[in-house]
């Protein structure tokens, strides 16, 4: 019992370390633990250590997992965080090699994001009833969204001082709680100004509370919430594509690219801190030239 007290022990303090040194989100953080916490179990479960798993150990179980059905993606998230995990405890001295320094993963091509073409995204962003203070708020939520390619966590933790009208930009607190700031386009500042005059005053019993956008009890949207809305209104919208939280995110990053925007400029706009995660808009935007190309050229 000592042993797997010990574990959670060593596991605790390497989610202590990625949230206080390198501000990894609450998601992140769950992540890993449900990873390590998998792990731990197939190690017990075949008189393994977490220390000394042995050569072996890892490689049987992805290849048992992928006999379960679990698809190469998720081994190589899985893979990702174990190696964390044990060069974390390697860099402080708690083991002495890194026993997953030879597992491989074959190489894989990365799937390209869903998104919806701009008459697509017009009709979604058509889709609230803009009379009600909850379709103003939704239809500000969905422009903002699409008009600053935000993530869902960063739009719904939005606070009424995130937003400054006059200089037209919004103040956006990403991963790793960076900042950054992002230009409201003009169909996003007129909806959110429309809201702010009609809609969230009736939304909220106490319009003092931080929450731009809020849900319940005055208090922030979750993440659940909002994605249902989303789901709402692509049924409204006559949408019957694969949908993702980010599908309004990745739309805002292809239809720039299109349009011949800077590649390292979407990426700022984005809040990426790496360029090759930027990349994969470039391919998405490449295959929609294709497409186009094969479609309406003669000789396509």
């Amino acid at each position: 019992m000592s042993m797997i007290r010990d574990d959670n022990d060593l596991i605790d303090a390497f989610l202590d370390a990625l949230w206080l040194e390198r501000g990894a989100s609450e998601h992140t953080l769950t992540s890993y633990r449900h990873d390590l916490a998998a792990w731990r179990r197939y190690l017990i479960a075949n008189e393994r250590r977490l220390l000394a798993p042995g050569s072996d150990a890892l490689p049987n179980w992805l290849s048992a997992r992928r006999e379960e059905g679990y698809k190469l993606r998720s081994n190589a998230r899985l893979l990702s965080s174990l190696r964390g995990f044990y060069r974390w405890l390697l860099a402080q001295g708690t083991i002495d090699a890194d026993p997953l320094n030879e597992v491989r993963l074959p190489r894989f091509k990365a799937a390209l994001p869903d998104t919806l073409d701009e008459d697509e995204v017009e009709r979604l962003l058509a889709a609230p009833d803009t009379a009600t203070p909850l379709g103003l708020r939704d239809r500000a939520m969905l422009e903002v969204l699409y008009g600053c390619g935000l993530r869902v966590t960063e739009l719904i933790s939005l606070r009424l001082d995130s937003i400054n009208l006059r200089q037209g930009v919004v103040r956006v607190l990403g991963k790793g709680d960076k900042e950054r700031l992002v230009p409201l386009g003009e169909e996003a500042q007129l909806w959110i100004e429309c809201y702010l005059r009609s809609g969230r005053s009736e939304l909220m019993t106490d319009i003092r509370r931080p929450p731009l956008f809020p849900g319940r009890n005055d208090d922030f949207m979750t993440r659940q919430t909002f994605w249902h809305r989303i789901k709402h209104y692509a049924r409204l919208a006559a949408i019957d594509k694969p949908l993702s939280p980010h599908t309004l995110r990745h739309a805002f990053a292809t239809h720039l690219l299109n349009h011949g925007a800077n590649l390292r400029v979407v990426q700022l706009l984005l809040g990426h801190s790496d360029l090759s995660t930027t990349q994969i808009y470039t391919h998405v935007a490449q295959a929609r030239l294709e497409a186009l190309h094969a479609e309406h050229h003669p000789r396509g």
